[in-house]
């Protein structure tokens, strides 16, 4: 019998599972979408349609667009309680914990009873994700409590809305769609493995994304955009962040936004978001930090042959439409939720617990002994 692992360390190449959702890294420019590569996705359909896709598995008709969307709408505003819950919530708390407690208190309230309910919940989750983060947000940070309801038809103009009280421009309606449309889903990452864990329990749905919530909280997971923020506003010059660069890679520091476990060589939604922040940059009337970006990306290539992933250049695409730092990661939450809820109904339709086994690396077999001859065991 071999010794030899068949497990890498994190899983790392080892298949966990089928899905008909997404592949990452196998055709096209790299990550589809039910087939539909998302740079053609990114280009041509709205982020509705998107959401549509991933529940059903096709991509919406005009009239079902039409309907999805009106229903969206009426599903977007929060019941009072959970109003209230989130005006307790002070202005410091993790907005992570946020969305967690937000998702988790309004699974009290409106329970998945059984599973012929999974799409309403879904549904009603996607709706009411930006006013739980926005609702919050203004009234801890500003002492305004918002109407969660907006003239806005599409979810990235309504979270705008929501979150700057006034209409956003075309342009940052259609950036907003484009960044929610590459955040929705990549296949078996570490928040989407946490929600079927918890699905293959057969546990509601609100439990399976409040797990994946938590587990995008990390640092290592969903937080690279915010890093990557926090770093480049550090920098004063393309030159200043090369040379400031060079020094946090001889101190062995950790940059965030590089590099990828899966692709190898891009990011295929780096490419399209990069592309949207030097738009803004140039709208904008100051490049600075999409330059700064740049230089960053340079540096990391030919110091480290890293390539930025798809959170390096949101970072300064956010920053540009006035996006404030912390939200950027609760954002990727209102978009990932359709994965996760697809992959939730995905796991439910051929359900097996998910139950790994573990190499124990711990003591040999061992014999209790009294209680009296582990103290002397001690003093000697």
């Amino acid at each position: 019998m071999s010794d030899k692992k068949t497990g890498g360390a994190g899983l790392r190449g080892q298949s966990a599972g089928e899905t008909k959702l997404c592949t990452v890294g196998q055709t096209g420019s790299g990550l589809t979408y039910c087939g539909y590569d998302v740079a053609d996705l990114a280009e041509n359909v709205t982020f509705e349609e998107v959401a549509y896709l991933l529940f059903n598995g096709d991509l919406p008709t005009q009239q079902q667009l039409d309907s999805y969307k009106k229903e969206l709408v009426t599903m977007r505003d929060l019941p009072q309680s959970l109003k209230e819950v989130l005006k307790l919530i002070p202005a410091t708390s993790h907005p992570m914990d946020v969305m967690r407690t937000g998702c988790s208190f309004l699974g009290n309230l409106e329970s998945e009873s059984d599973f012929s309910q999974q799409m309403r919940v879904s549904n009603r989750l996607l709706a009411a994700f930006p006013a739980i983060m926005c609702y919050w947000y203004r009234y801890s940070h500003h002492g305004i409590e918002i109407d969660c309801q907006t003239d806005q038809p599409s979810l990235g103009g309504h979270l705008l809305k929501l979150l700057n009280g006034k209409t956003a421009s075309p342009q940052h309606q259609r950036v907003m769609d484009v960044s929610l449309i590459l955040y929705a889903e990549h296949e078996f990452n570490a928040s989407t493995f946490a929600a079927r864990v918890c699905a293959s329990t057969l546990s509601d749905m609100f439990s399976c994304i409040t797990g994946a919530i938590g587990t995008l909280r990390g640092p290592l997971h969903g937080g690279a955009n915010e890093a990557a923020m926090e770093m480049i506003e550090k920098f004063t010059s393309p030159e200043d962040a090369k040379a400031k660069m060079l020094l946090m890679l001889e101190r062995k520091e950790k940059i965030m936004g590089f590099g990828h476990a899966i692709y190898k060589t891009e990011d295929p939604r780096n490419v399209i978001i990069k592309g949207w922040s030097e738009k803004l940059a140039k709208e904008n009337g100051d490049t600075a930090l999409y330059d700064i970006s740049v230089a960053c990306e340079e540096l990391m290539s030919i110091q480290k042959q890293l390539f930025c992933n798809a959170d390096f250049f949101h970072a300064s695409t956010y920053n540009y439409m006035g996006i404030p730092t912390k939200l950027f990661t609760p954002i990727f939450v209102c978009s990932r939720l359709t994965g996760w809820a697809a992959h939730v109904m995905e796991q439910r339709a051929n359900n097996r617990i998910i139950r790994p086994s573990a190499d124990y690396t711990g003591s040999g077999p061992r014999k209790v002994i009294s209680i009296s001859e582990r103290d002397e065991s001690l003093a000697m």
